[in-house]
């Protein structure tokens, strides 16, 4: 099947939405308009995130410079057994797949841990991090 018959064939995986969709009929314009107002808040909810993780990796690079002044490694290996534990309690509490919560974990201390190598590397300077405010 080519990709024309594909299309003709009603393929959902290759649909995009836009406001020509909107016209077929009333019933898919106010699928449309909705998608639209949920998709606005996945952008609003999206950019909160961000903002977060940057707070996170501020303060964690606070933690980073502290380890380092002190001699202490980058990985506590007692505190990621307790945040995973945390994390998955909340997820489950939240409603979320904890799987999900384990990947938020593995990004955010994997990536807490390089930043506070390039800390220590540096003699305690969170300087050598794209960004530290």
């Amino acid at each position: 099947m080519n990709e024309s018959e594909t299309n003709e064939a009603g393929d959902w995986q290759n649909t995009f939405i836009d406001s020509s969709q909107a016209k077929q009929d009333d019933e898919t314009a106010r699928i449309v308009a909705r998608i639209q107002v949920l998709r606005q808040s996945i952008d609003n909810i999206d950019m909160a995130i961000i903002a977060l993780l940057a707070e996170r990796f501020k303060t964690t690079a606070q933690v980073g410079v502290l380890k380092a002044k002190a001699g202490f490694a980058p990985a506590d290996y007692h505190r990621e057994d307790y945040q995973m534990d945390r994390l998955r309690r909340i997820a489950q509490d939240a409603g979320l797949d904890s799987e999900i919560a384990d990947m938020y974990r593995m990004f955010v201390v994997s990536e807490a841990k390089k930043r506070h190598q390039r800390i220590a590397e540096a003699g305690g300077d969170a300087g050598v991090l794209d960004v530290f405010a």
